[in-house]
């Protein structure tokens, strides 16, 4: 129990820092809107390209996650040795002009492409902008400035739905045959190249952000840009890039056989798989990314032993990645998977006409009704999860770890009531609340794992936060319902089946929790010693 300060004892933070923060948080949401519209042309693209639940939660999870999880990996120490802004930059134009690209896709493979230079753009955000939030905001603010970052995921996630709606609904009445529409798109690739391009336009205005100088609001300033920072983003993306990861190994004494064990227990694991679920590229996918980052984790104790030492090799920071990516696992698949869900079990498609607003179709229904109250619902959560995690955190060193189990814990209900419900409105009315619950763990999560480590060392671990939202959460979290629904033909059974997992999060997050205060008290002298 540690005594709360006053406000006169708690660092300023600048306008500057506010600034900054207000457009990581509008990158963000750009970053939410590319990466979720999907949700509300699933049904268009699955109609159209004749795909089923599994591939579709392949295209919008796997097929990106994958991809995103690994290059996060070498963005993010290229963030810990670069100017930051100018990353996030570079990744906004990237991951727009893919998005805008996805919009001229004709078939699974092309768009499962595209939805790849999507997770690679993308990956360069995070990092960066949860590094110098951490340089711009002192660490009694920090899970607070985080969760109003993280806030853009569910208002971008949020915006996602009513812009696509529109777009689909706008195109669609416009252009009634898709042949003689502009380049001959039809709505749902209409609505990719509407919300891809003005994302180029405001990758210029990021470029201009000023670096905060690393390290000095925590008493450990260091460089902002450190020397052959790209030949060291280079060998990273060889330590994680397969094949090149056998060329990175076998540089190190003695980790060559233990990769090539790892190699061959990969390609075990994703032909069973396959084999079982007849869903290769899911598994080829997921398993490359499990041995690029073995590989790559291999490579970072060779070559930076105080940060692998600091993350990799403490069992209680690898906990708390995968239990925060077990979260993922939950809450995005809920979130995927509520728009198709409600346009076949209340409507018969996306183009019917709406229930509740006269005038409109059922996509622009949904994605008004449950887009908008769950941008707003979702926001709020993740902004009052850090501001009470903040303060939880200041009375106990597992404060924003509880946050975060409360958060598994209060939305189930609801979401047993959702998917069970027959009446619309109230599913509409109980969504909400779900978005809320849902979102309470983002900041907390992030800032228990950025006090774990040194702040040279902050793009890495955030990179390491975003392997286990990504490659436990995202990769696997919508596809796994997808298949269950595929399998069974009721979507309702792949969402209830996700809730195997909340019983492993709740342990694996309270055994870490315990040694928190040991751990950020030890860092140093730890990362020192290896």
């Amino acid at each position: 129990m540690t005594d709360e300060p006053t406000a006169a004892d708690r660092p300023r933070v600048s306008g500057y820092a506010w600034y900054a923060l207000i457009l990581f948080v509008i990158v963000y949401i750009f970053n939410f809107i590319d990466r979720q519209i999907l949700s509300i042309l699933a049904e268009s693209i699955k109609a159209d390209l004749k795909l089923d639940d599994a591939q579709i939660g392949f295209l919008y999870g796997t097929a990106f996650a994958v991809f995103y999880a690994l290059f996060g990996i070498p963005l993010g120490r290229l963030a810990d040795s670069w100017y930051r802004g100018r990353l996030m930059a570079i990744g906004l134009a990237l991951w727009s002009s893919m998005t805008a690209l996805s919009g001229f896709a004709q078939n699974f493979s092309t768009l499962a492409v595209a939805r790849v230079g999507v997770g690679i753009g993308e990956a360069s955000a995070s990092p960066a902008a949860f590094s110098m939030i951490a340089d711009y905001f002192p660490k009694e603010r920090r899970a607070t400035a985080l969760s109003i970052y993280s806030s853009g995921l569910y208002i971008g996630g949020g915006l996602a739905l009513p812009l696509g709606g529109f777009v689909l609904a706008s195109w669609g009445r416009a252009y009634p045959n898709a042949a003689a529409a502009p380049l001959g798109l039809e709505p749902w690739q209409a609505a990719f190249v509407a919300v891809g391009l003005p994302g180029i336009l405001l990758a210029a205005w990021i470029w201009s952000l000023k670096e905060p100088l690393r390290g000095a609001i925590d008493g450990h300033p260091s460089e902002i840009v450190r020397p052959n920072a790209w030949r060291e983003f280079g060998r990273e993306l060889a330590a994680i890039i397969p094949p090149l990861t056998l060329l990175s190994v076998a540089r190190i004494p003695g980790a060559i056989v233990p990769n090539l064990f790892i190699l061959a227990g990969c390609i075990a694991g994703a032909f069973m798989l396959g084999s079982v679920t007849g869903d290769w590229p899911q598994w080829f996918a997921w398993w490359t990314g499990i041995y690029a980052v073995s590989s790559w984790t291999q490579s970072l104790k060779h070559r930076d032993p105080g940060t692998h030492r600091l993350i990799w090799g403490t069992p209680q920071f690898v906990t708390l990645a995968i239990g925060f990516g077990s979260i993922s696992f939950m809450t995005y698949a809920v979130a995927f998977w509520i728009p198709p869900y409600v346009l076949r079990t209340f409507y018969t498609g996306p183009t019917d006409a709406a229930l509740l607003l006269p005038g409109r179709t059922a996509a622009e229904e949904v994605s008004t009704l449950f887009g908008w109250s769950a941008a707003f619902a979702s926001a709020a959560g993740v902004i009052l999860g850090g501001i009470v995690s903040d303060k939880l955190r200041r009375r106990h060193p597992a404060g924003r770890v509880y946050v975060a189990m409360a958060s598994v814990v209060l939305p189930a209900p609801a979401v047993y009531f959702l998917f069970t419900t027959d009446n619309l409105t109230n599913f509409y009315l109980v969504a909400p609340y779900v978005g809320l619950c849902s979102a309470l763990w983002v900041g907390a999560a992030v800032a228990t794992l950025q006090d774990l480590v040194l702040p040279r060392m902050r793009g890495t671990a955030g990179a390491t936060y975003v392997l286990g939202t990504s490659l436990v959460g995202l990769a696997l979290g919508p596809y796994f319902s997808g298949k269950v629904a595929a399998l069974t033909g009721s979507l309702a059974t792949g969402i209830f089946a996700l809730y195997i997992v909340p019983p492993f999060t709740l342990m694996a997050l309270w055994l870490a929790s315990r040694k928190l205060a040991e751990l950020e008290a030890t860092r140093e002298e730890r990362a020192t010693s290896a």
